[in-house]
C-alpha cells in the first residue's frame, strides 16, 4: 500500500494539492496512510473522522435530512462529506468514505462490504462511487483504502 500512498503524494505534490480526507468506515486509517510517509505534511491538510451521524452532521455540515432519507451510508452523504470537509478546511482536494465494514450491521439493502467513496476538487464538481467489497472488515477497510488512494491519483493525472 506504501507504493500506491507514494504516487498518490507524487500526484499531489505535482499539482500543489493539499489533501482532506472525511472517513466514516476506515476510522481514519487513509489519514494515517498518508501521515505515515515522512514528508507527507506538504500535501495532507488535515482529516475528519466522522464515524457517528452527530460527527458528520457537526464536523462537516451533513444534512439530518439527507442522513434521514438516504441514510448515512449513501451517495448523497458521500457528497455532503466532500463538500463539507473542503468547507472546513484549506485544502485543494477531498475523499469521502462511508460504508459498512462489518461484520454485522448490514441489510439486504445495505449489505456489509458496501461503501461509497466521494472525491472532489475545489470549485468542480463531486463524483462519488458505489463499491461492493467482500472479506473481513479488515479487508473491506483495505479495499477501500486502495481504491481512494488509486481514486485520488486518476483524478490528478
Amino acid at each position: 500500500m506504501t507504493y500506491i500512498a507514494n504516487n498518490a503524494i507524487h500526484a499531489l505534490r505535482s499539482k500543489g494539492y493539499k489533501l482532506v480526507t472525511a472517513e466514516s468506515c476506515t476510522g481514519g486509517l487513509i489519514a494515517k496512510t498518508f501521515t505515515d510517509v515522512p514528508g507527507s505534511s506538504d500535501i495532507f491538510d488535515r482529516g475528519f473522522v466522522t464515524y457517528s451521524n452527530d460527527a458528520k452532521i457537526e464536523n462537516l455540515g451533513v444534512s439530518s435530512i439527507t442522513i434521514e432519507k438516504f441514510g448515512a451510508v449513501s451517495k448523497e452523504t458521500a457528497t455532503e462529506m466532500v463538500s463539507g470537509a473542503l468547507k472546513y478546511s484549506h485544502a485543494d482536494i477531498a475523499i469521502s468514505v462511508t460504508g459498512i465494514a462489518g461484520p454485522g450491521g448490514g441489510t439486504d439493502d445495505k449489505p456489509v462490504g458496501l461503501v461509497y467513496t466521494g472525491i472532489g476538487i475545489r470549485g468542480h464538481d463531486i463524483h462519488v462511487t458505489k463499491h461492493i467489497f467482500d472479506g473481513s472488515r479488515e479487508n473491506i477497510r483495505q479495499q477501500t483504502l486502495e481504491v481512494t488512494l488509486n481514486r485520488i491519483i486518476k483524478a490528478l493525472i
